[in-house]
């Protein structure tokens, strides 16, 4: 299996096949912490080769720096077949509510596939000062 997309975005659709992306950032901003972000979508396209056409058990964690799991884990089967092609393309498309960071620094998103690691990406979030308003502010 390869992985050719591992991202976060605005919106995301699987539609017979066919994926839309839309807004993809790796960074959330926040002005003060705690913070939530209201929502935000996960998607990852794999590749499969055709000796790999079956079903797959995946499971998706969000961890932290002190390895805290910051959501429950996504998790479910793929079913990979072919269309007469030697590859397969799978998408996951998953959104995910109201998650809540205690302090700016890394999420490691890691996707499992049949109980081994299989891939992962970072979000990173960040803290922002805002513009101070009044005498001097420019």
């Amino acid at each position: 299996m390869k992985t050719e997309i591992f991202t976060f975005c605005d919106f995301a659709q699987e539609n017979g096949g066919k994926l839309t992306v839309v807004g993809t950032f790796d960074t959330i901003l926040a002005s003060k912490f705690p913070c939530v972000h209201p929502q935000l979508s996960v998607v990852i396209r794999m590749r499969f080769d055709m000796w790999e056409f079956k079903a797959h058990a995946f499971k998706v964690e969000a961890r932290n720096l002190n390895n805290e799991l910051m959501m429950e884990p996504v998790s479910g089967t793929l079913d990979v077949k072919g269309a007469g092609n030697t590859t397969a393309v799978t998408h996951l498309v998953f959104s995910i509510m109201n998650l809540k960071f205690q302090t700016d620094g890394v999420v490691n998103f890691i996707m499992f596939l049949d109980d081994k690691e299989a891939t992962s990406t970072p979000l990173y979030v960040r803290k922002i000062e805002r513009p101070r308003h009044g005498v001097g502010a420019a």
